[in-house]
């Protein structure tokens, strides 16, 4: 399933890249990988018609016009086993590898319930006092930071779903990591429309920047 995750996202999913929608970018890769059997895309009604015609005719791929991710998993839920895994993935992170659905899933095989790709803090962090002064310095080598897809098994996305109104954004305690991918990363600007424009240009993008 892929998720818009703030209000404008659904227009910025419609954002050209090598003239096509990131939208379109997004689920060529998830319809790229076979163990996916399913690509339910969530767009808000004002959406749904401009979604289905940048994307392809076929039964693995299908909008859902809903205003929320518990809506359109209400409308895909009887369709799936209780041993179906679950991803819940961004729109706007339209170049992340296939590598890295398949090491989700490969997880979640494993025995994990949820599953989260993850990357070593490169930046160094602050923190501030209420006036903005710098009051220390984090340590990174316990941080990280989280991008999509997330994984779930069946069982854990219904619980996650019950108990959260964004499960795109849950990153629950004890959920298993895995190295994620900075070609994931979320294009949302215009810088990151630009560099997006030079992965595609690049050609093969399975082996990270």
């Amino acid at each position: 399933m892929t998720v818009a995750h703030h209000p404008a996202d659904p227009e910025l999913a419609l954002a050209a890249v090598h003239g096509e929608a990131l939208l379109t970018h997004t689920v060529r890769g998830l319809l790229g990988t076979p163990e996916i059997d399913l690509v339910a895309v969530a767009a808000p009604e004002r959406c749904a018609q401009l979604f289905s015609e940048v994307l392809p005719r076929t039964e693995r791929c299908e909008v859902i016009a809903a205003d929320s991710l518990r809506a359109a998993f209400a409308i895909v839920e009887p369709r799936l086993s209780a041993h179906s895994a679950v991803l819940v993935h961004d729109a706007l992170r339209a170049f992340t590898p296939r590598r890295t659905f398949r090491a989700v899933l490969n997880a979640i095989g494993h025995g994990a319930e949820v599953v989260v790709p993850v990357l070593p803090m490169s930046d160094t962090v602050k923190t501030v006092d209420a006036a903005g002064a710098v009051t220390a310095t984090v340590d990174r080598d316990e941080l990280r930071s989280a991008h999509t897809p997330i994984g779930f098994t069946f069982p854990a996305f219904r619980s996650t779903l019950a108990g959260s109104a964004d499960p795109g954004l849950a990153t629950a305690a004890g959920a298993t990591t895995i190295p994620g991918d900075p070609d994931a990363m979320r294009v949302a600007s215009a810088f990151e429309l630009a560099l997006a424009e030079a992965l595609v240009a690049g050609g093969d993008r399975e082996d990270p920047l």
